[in-house]
């Protein structure tokens, strides 16, 4: 059984990691209420090398992390599926690892989401499409409108996820920080 949660406000930044864009998405959560703070992406010039693309997204979280520096701040991930290629995956990881480093100056939790825990959560099924995550992400957070670009939206869904981990205790047993 879980401890209850003092009334208090944690800002949970969500992160889909990557190297031409890095979706964000920041909510608030106070007791039972999840609140949109912002949302949106970290856009490397395309042609910057790996390292000035790696640098961009560094300083772009730090900065993040800044802005809504509050008493209780925790980072969601999503963790990198691995396909057949290794150069994108190490690329990939690199990226993840900029988020890491970011949160971790700042002395915050961080905790990791496979894609399919994600649009398990969001959607109710790990196979859903991106525009189902945002659809669902729209209405889970009472947005006007889907949240756009789609990197932004699936940065909000892990976010979310976590929310809900954290407010249900959901496998925390299991899930252990990054």
């Amino acid at each position: 059984m879980c401890a209850k949660q003092p009334h208090h406000t944690t800002i949970i930044i969500g992160v889909d990691p990557g190297t031409r864009l890095t979706g964000y998405g920041i909510i608030a959560l106070s007791q039972n209420e999840l609140r949109p703070l912002d949302f949106g992406c970290i856009r490397p010039p395309p042609r910057a090398p790996l390292s000035e693309r790696y640098r961009i997204i560094h300083n772009g979280l730090e900065q993040l992390i800044e802005r809504y520096t509050s008493h209780e701040m925790e980072m969601a991930l999503e963790t990198p599926y691995v396909d057949k290629n290794p150069q994108s995956a190490l690329k990939l990881g690199i990226a993840l690892g900029m988020a890491l480093i970011a949160a971790k100056k700042r002395g915050m939790k961080i905790y990791g989401y496979s894609p399919r825990e994600v649009k398990c959560f969001v959607v109710g099924t790990g196979k859903a499409s991106k525009e189902q995550v945002q659809s669902s992400v729209r209405l889970l957070l009472s947005l006007s409108q889907p949240p756009k670009p789609q990197d932004a939206a699936d940065a909000l869904a892990i976010a979310l996820c976590h929310a809900q981990s954290r407010q249900h205790c959901m496998n925390r047993a299991e899930k252990k920080e990054l």
